[in-house]
């Protein structure tokens, strides 16, 4: 069995809101639009597909 994994997508500040699927993800396989909740380490983690996001390192989330 494979263990391997896609690495995560990069998001910078003007990416946010984050979403998933994502704008290069194909139209044939999407699922429904999910907006991603970004933890204090900057990770977020789409609950349909499992695609793995990572803010930029310097890139702040700030709150509404």
């Amino acid at each position: 069995m494979s263990t391997t994994s896609s690495p995560a997508v990069e998001l910078d500040t003007k990416d946010l809101p984050a979403f998933c699927p994502n704008k290069n993800m194909s139209n044939w396989s999407s699922h429904p639009r999910v907006f991603l909740e970004i933890d204090a380490h900057g990770h977020a983690k789409c609950p349909y597909c499992g695609t793995e996001y990572q803010m930029k390192a310097g890139a702040a989330v700030h709150a509404h």
